[in-house]
């Protein structure tokens, strides 16, 4: 049997940050991961925020050295309107950019550094079961796949293993989500008349009809990643292979019918479907739960490797503290914490998806003191309770758009 102090499962971003940060500490570590890396996986654009996890992680000076595609802000178009932030006008003092990249490069990195830092990362390794016993310490069986099972006795359990959600799926701790069904259909794809956009390594989230929104993130590769996001429904109407419903829903957007008309494909379009769950639980006795295994929102303001960057960065501060025997509030520490971040992002999302955040992303007067804290926002400052459109957020966003709903009709009875 093996022996650590901290057993993490999965490589991601939540896996490797919490890792690294705990080894830094002089503790002893060891990384789990069903599956064999690189691999793809969607969440292809960080936020500022983010970044303050990956340095203390010790991860930027690798990351530096990929040159991915910097992210300096998000444009959001609209039938012609167009409503642009800059990361450099923000409320926060924080960050001011951020990347864009393959995710499968970027997680790869991320884990191949934890391998030099002396963590031993097991790739293709699955959790069939997990005993823990009343003072923590746990025992967890892995199933190779190509070998015998084995153990690893740890005096703690970071689950970081996102989609595959182990300690929630082990304990029956899964809840569905409060948010609606929502389906993703996306791709890769070269992308010739990049250089003819006006900003062609920006960021832009098309608004699109029956509540559907296309992203286009630009790599520095050339290659994009394009995807459409809506209700199932929406998909419906489109017959054929999946790579013909893509095509044929790339040419009903006017701003994106000629760009991307013929282009090649990297690989088939693919779907994600119902993506949104939580759990009971974030901490239980010897383990705590980290990025998506937690809860993911949606994609549409990119919080998902944010929240699990954070999520990981604070668990193992805390995990450090349990394991010098310092006590730990974990309920207000890490939970309250944690969801204070996700709370935030969720009315961000709610108001984009029930129309409340065009009010204010389209208007005609923009303010510009709250056009930089809502920034903040989206560069996953949800903790900086100095802003009143984070302190408030759900109050604060409703108002808002109210003001100028008002202001705008108060202007068309003027005219």
């Amino acid at each position: 049997m093996i022996t650590t102090d901290v057993l993490v499962i999965g490589a991601g971003p939540s896996g490797t940050v919490s890792a690294s940060i705990i080894r830094q500490a002089g503790f002893d570590v060891r990384i789990i991961e069903k599956m064999q890396f690189p691999r793809f996986v969607i969440g292809e654009s960080l936020l500022p925020r983010c970044l303050e996890a990956l340095d203390e992680a010790g991860f930027l000076p690798a990351l530096n050295r990929k040159d991915f595609q910097v992210k300096s802000g998000a444009k959001f178009v609209r039938n012609g309107e167009i409503c642009d932030f800059t990361f450099q006008e923000q409320h926060t003092d924080g960050w001011r950019n951020a990347w864009q990249m393959p995710r499968a490069e970027f997680d790869l990195v991320l884990a191949n550094e934890c391998e030099r830092m002396g963590i031993p990362v097991s790739y293709q390794h699955e959790v069939t079961a997990i005993e823990i016993s009343d003072d923590g310490s746990s025992i967890t069986t892995i199933q190779p796949k190509d070998g015998e099972p084995y153990q690893i006795k740890a005096k703690f359990i970071v689950d970081g293993s996102g989609y595959g959600r182990v300690i929630p799926r082990l304990f029956g701790l899964e809840r569905p989500s409060s948010m609606p069904p929502r389906k993703a259909l996306f791709s890769h794809v070269t992308d010739p008349l990049r250089l003819q956009q006006e900003e062609p390594s920006r960021i832009v989230v098309y608004v699109h009809q029956e509540n559907c929104w296309i992203w286009t993130i630009p790599f520095a590769s050339g290659i994009t990643s394009v995807g459409f996001v809506s209700a199932p429904e929406f998909f419906e109407k489109y017959s054929g292979s999946p790579e013909e419903q893509f095509r044929a829903m790339l040419q009903d957007v006017p701003e994106l019918a000629v760009r991307f008309k013929d282009v090649a494909l990297q690989f088939e379009p693919r779907t994600l479907q119902s993506w949104s769950v939580t759990t009971d639980t974030f901490y239980g006795n010897g383990f705590v739960l980290t990025g998506n295994v937690t809860e993911f929102l949606d994609p549409i303001f990119s919080s998902g490797v944010t929240l699990a960057a954070v999520s990981a960065q604070t668990a193992a501060k805390l995990v450090i503290k349990h394991l010098n025997g310092e006590t730990v509030n974990w309920e207000k520490d890490y939970k309250e914490y944690l969801m204070q971040g996700v709370d935030v992002f969720r009315t961000y999302v709610n108001a984009w998806y029930d129309g409340t955040l065009f009010k204010i992303f389209f208007a005609d007067v923009k303010n510009d003191t709250f056009k930089r804290q809502i920034c903040s926002v989206l560069a996953g400052y949800v903790w900086d309770m100095s802003n009143p459109f984070v302190r408030n957020h759900e109050r604060s966003v409703k108002s808002l758009a109210h003001y100028l709903e008002m202001a705008a009709e108060q202007q068309n009875n003027q005219q």
